[in-house]
């Protein structure tokens, strides 16, 4: 597991108040019983805790997995990094 992906968990299931250990890549925030108002928190924590903005087409919460989550705020950081 990637670092990005382990810390990306640990918010999740921070948030959301559930065991880190029933999250998988293919779940979706939804199917983690994370309701659209605390998805956007996670959202923020997320932003704030990798210092980076994600697009609106990446936050998909009905049918995004935290996997496709997780790819793009790795595609976000590595932008980041590569603009120096």
């Amino acid at each position: 597991m990637s670092t990005v992906q382990q810390e990306t968990f640990d918010i999740i299931a921070k948030q959301a108040k559930i065991d880190i250990a029933t999250i998988k890549p293919e779940s979706t925030l939804k199917d983690l019983g994370i309701a659209s108002l605390d998805a956007i928190e996670v959202l923020f924590d997320l932003e704030e805790h990798f210092n980076i903005n994600l697009p609106n087409e990446d936050t998909d919460f009905d049918n995004g997995t935290v996997g496709q989550l997780v790819e793009a705020i790795e595609r976000q950081i590595a932008q980041k990094s590569a603009e120096g």
